[in-house]
């Protein structure tokens, strides 16, 4: 019987598309089908629907893709080292029933990091490295990003021994210059996770990198954290799915991911994913201040040399800032913790492989003028905006839209994309 293969689901029929939930396929899957059987996606949408049935014109242009051999029905499930793989597999029955694709198996990925232990074989004595991880330093990169005076202020690390240590560390690193072809080479290491939006991952170039830090500011309700949960089950999806193929660490500083964890659950029905792999691939932790929000930074780079990681979220990156220091006079104190955080985050990006994603608030800007027709601006002011890579101005449209705008970023021109809320799980963007 001829079939279509989506990345989620196999169909024995072209005719049967409208027994799909609507909830369960991404704008990339319709366009896949779309793409198929030489349609618009608006039509094939259309189609899923409202159970039009495509035209049998559409099913006779691509007879190639309506027989490919049909997946063996007894082999068995894989998962990507651990990850949340698609939902269990199903056989179709005589009735034209939907059956889950199985999930691909991906290669190990080669480590872009030298564990600190590496030191061992330098001559460095054990006992020091164990107070290197207990300051949370696990890796040879890692160590290089710190200054001689941080070293030298762990308990135990007399200067002599510090510089012996970042001796041992040079040798196993290459910290010097390089050549803009290797670098463009080093380059291809970059991740682009899904935003589960075609409209949204083009306008960022294919997706959320990694290597860098992607930040969202806007208003309440504006889709920030809309998009942090979206990103939690996409970084799980395997490499050719354009997803990370790793786990996901969640710092929530406002309650928005405490509050309601069962929203991760339809989200992840919408990739064909199972629900409760995705949750366990997801660690989570509640910060109340600012100086606790910096301790889960540095007790992750333990979790990070130890399982393969692809997403960090911090949600939101300034509000504690704002509840712990208060007045102009405590600003300048502010703002130098605020950077020494934010380069935490830019080092744990470099040092994993990591995408950083973190949400900002919005205060008012009461010099933008009469002639300003929304007066905000994000928070955090200069040293937020020097250390984010990409920003992205998430804002209200009309009705139930919700506008993204490429703020600044150094690769990418000015665009927008609108999405239009359906259901109060996630967003369909067009």
């Amino acid at each position: 019987m001829a079939y279509v293969r989506t990345r989620a689901f196999v169909v024995d029929s072209p005719d049967r598309f409208m027994q799909i939930s609507p909830r369960k396929l991404c704008v990339r899957t319709v366009h896949e089908m779309s793409t198929r059987f030489g349609v618009d996606d608006c039509s094939m949408r259309r189609c899923i629907l409202s159970g039009v049935h495509v035209p049998q014109a559409c099913r006779a242009e691509h007879p190639k893709t309506m027989h490919e051999p049909r997946p063996h029905a007894s082999s068995p499930p894989t998962k990507a080292r651990g990850f949340a793989a698609m939902a269990p597999s199903r056989h179709a029955d005589e009735g034209g029933q939907l059956q889950l694709m199985e999930a691909d198996r991906i290669e190990e990925e080669e480590d872009c990091f030298e564990s600190i232990d590496k030191l061992i074989s330098q001559g460095i004595n054990a006992g020091d490295v164990k107070k290197l991880q207990d300051a949370g330093i696990y890796t040879c990169n890692g160590l290089m990003m710190h200054t001689k005076k941080s070293l030298t202020g762990i308990k135990g690390l007399s200067e002599a021994k510090v510089e012996k240590i970042c001796e041992a560390a040079e040798k196993l690193l290459s910290q010097g210059f390089m050549t803009g072809s290797d670098l463009l080479i080093k380059r291809k290491s970059v991740v682009r996770i899904t935003t589960g939006s075609q409209a949204l991952d083009e306008l960022l170039g294919g997706g959320i990198e990694t290597l860098c830090i992607t930040e969202a500011f806007g208003e309440f309700r504006s889709g920030k954290t809309q998009l942090a949960h979206t990103l939690c089950v996409s970084t799980q999806l395997p490499i050719h799915m354009h997803g990370g193929n790793g786990k996901v660490a969640y710092i929530d500083t406002e309650g928005t991911f405490s509050s309601r964890p069962e929203r991760i659950v339809p989200i992840a029905e919408r990739f064909g994913m199972d629900a409760n792999a995705v949750l366990d691939n997801i660690i989570y932790a509640r910060a109340y201040t600012y100086e606790h929000q910096y301790n889960l930074l540095l007790g992750l780079a333990a979790k990070m040399a130890e399982e393969p990681f692809r997403l960090l979220i911090v949600d939101s990156v300034i509000a504690l800032f704002r509840v712990d220091f208060s007045g102009r006079g405590e600003l300048a104190e502010r703002q130098q913790k605020l950077a020494q955080m934010l380069s935490r985050l830019t080092k744990i990006a470099e040092e994993f492989n990591v995408a950083v994603y973190i949400t900002n608030q919005v205060i008012a800007d009461p010099g933008g003028g009469m002639f300003i027709t929304d007066p905000k601006k994000p928070a955090g002011g200069h040293v937020l905006a020097h250390a984010a890579t990409i920003r992205l101005m998430l804002r209200k449209g009309k009705g139930e839209q919700r506008v993204c705008k490429i703020f600044d970023a150094p690769n990418l021109p000015e665009g927008e994309a609108i999405s239009f809320i359906f259901w109060p799980f996630y967003f369909w963007f067009y």
